[in-house]
């Protein structure tokens, strides 16, 4: 059989400006692609890499090579052109299997209950995506697979409640890097220096050591999916995996990096013992940090050149109010602490909805006032399952599915929503003017300042019309 694996285009301008500074390998298809058994053929097409029109090109695509399956991965903001796309290859080949999954078809599987898609995988799904293959390989009835629904007539709606259960580890197997080029894929790297005129935009590979949380921040589903664990892989495999990647330069896409000490400690000196030269790049907590200063050192010797850091908020009482089971004075040391160990900090920020222009000076004089960091400022949208996402549906007002991209505030604003998005914008500006790239004695080649100033530019002006992307009066929704 023939298995085409999708990734849809976004839709939404404020993504789709972030493209020149983080753009990432489609690792999830990669996953899918890896338990399809022998003597089929697979390819991915990653659409965010389509200069003309997407769908065009996917009509183009699927004309060529016939796919028996095609399945379609996509966050909740892509969910409605994962629809479009699936009609049109029910348009263009009525008979193929069309199939769903991610984050999306995982907590809002009756979303992609309509008649151009065929199954829903839900979950980690490489297992239940495998299982799904060999059964229609085979010409067997594809019903009663676990954390698979079928559409129309023989949709469970009964089983959308119940979320899969996330498989051992060890059965996860290790993604297919072989479908795509990497020279496609690349990051702005954070780092406190960058000394050597090299690239600040390497090619960059996404790994998994853990899966899960747990905590339960109110605004974040995944202590839902895991069950609040945190679930690590073999260290051997970790390695394994680390030294046969292409770039040099490893992005860890855990949920949090460092919660399990022995874990991350045994991963450091595996590295270390087979001399693997790579440069990294995960998430953290402030209050690991605090608990575990030493581990960050020991990573730093092997090549941690930052973490990213949900610092979320300026105030106790905000931090109190999202369960983030942290202060401020946390924040603060920690970032203190990266910093002294040579490690940079992407510090991770939330406007709310309700934000006022006090509250926008308050944090713009905050971040005027911290030490250097790369910033990563959002508007608090509560994940799909999460606590505050069930507290707010009923007074969302915008469709939550179309502008899910934490860049659209869900919920009505206290100010004017243009008035909100100049202020926004202004507040990313005043973070971007507090990276460690304007620190003296950085050598960066020209054409990389080039496309962080004409990228920057873009994000910000895409910020500033976001409030075009709401569909009534954007005065009606303050």
């Amino acid at each position: 059989m023939r298995i085409l694996l999708v990734k849809p285009k976004p839709r939404l301008e404020t993504i789709i400006s972030l493209k020149p500074l983080i753009f990432m390998e489609p690792l999830e298809l990669g996953y899918i692609a890896a338990v399809v058994p022998p003597g089929h053929e697979v390819k991915v097409l990653d659409l965010r890499l389509a200069e003309k029109n997407q769908f065009e090109l996917f009509s183009e695509k699927i004309n060529s090579f016939k796919p028996d399956i095609i399945g379609f991965s996509a966050y909740t903001h892509e969910a409605s052109i994962v629809k479009q796309l699936a009609a049109l290859a029910k348009k263009n080949l009525e008979n193929t299997f069309v199939v769903t999954g991610g984050h999306h078809a995982t907590i809002l599987p009756y979303d992609y209950n309509i008649p151009c898609i065929d199954a829903i995988v839900r979950g980690e799904g490489t297992r239940a995506f495998g299982e799904l293959v060999g059964r229609i390989s085979e010409g067997w009835e594809p019903y009663g697979i676990p954390d698979v629904l079928f559409t129309g007539d023989k949709f469970e709606s009964d089983k959308v409640a119940i979320l899969p259960e996330y498989p051992d580890m060890a059965a996860i197997p290790v993604p297919r890097r072989d479908l795509w080029n990497y020279e496609n894929y690349s990051c702005i790297w954070p780092a406190e220096k960058h000394t050597e005129l090299k690239t600040i935009f390497p090619s960059v590979a996404l790994l998994r050591t853990s899966y899960g949380c747990p905590m339960d921040c109110s605004f974040c589903v995944v202590p839902r999916l895991s069950g609040r664990r945190h679930l690590t892989r073999d260290v051997n495999k970790i390695t394994d995996e680390i030294s046969s990647l292409k770039p040099d330069n490893v992005y860890f896409c855990d949920d949090e990096t460092f919660s399990n000490s022995e874990h991350i400690v045994k991963l450091a000196e595996a590295i270390k013992s087979r001399r693997i030269n790579k440069r990294y790049f995960a998430w953290a907590r402030s209050t690991t940090v605090l608990r575990k200063p030493d581990i960050f050192k020991l990573w730093r010797d092997i090549g941690l050149d930052a973490v990213f850091l949900g610092f979320e908020a300026i105030t106790d009482a905000t931090l109190k109010s999202v369960s983030k089971h942290s202060t401020v004075a946390d924040n603060e040391n920690a970032h203190r602490l990266m910093r002294e160990s040579g490690i940079a900090v992407v510090a991770g920020f939330m406007v709310m909805p309700d934000f006022s222009e006090q509250d926008f000076d308050a944090m713009e004089n905050y971040i005027k006032n911290m030490p250097s960091a790369q910033f990563n400022i959002t508007v608090c949208t509560p994940s799909p399952g999460s606590s505050a996402w069930e507290k707010e549906k009923d007074s969302f007002v915008c469709n939550p599915f179309d502008l899910h991209d934490c860049m659209h505030p869900l919920t009505k604003t206290r100010l004017p929503l243009k008035l909100f998005y100049e202020r926004f914008a202004r507040l990313v500006s005043v973070g971007a003017a507090k990276n460690p790239l304007n620190s003296p004695g950085n050598k960066i080649p020209l054409a990389d300042l080039g496309r962080v100033l004409s990228a920057g530019k873009k994000y910000a002006e895409s910020l500033r019309n976001a409030y075009n992307d709401f569909p009534e009066n954007p005065e009606n929704l303050c």
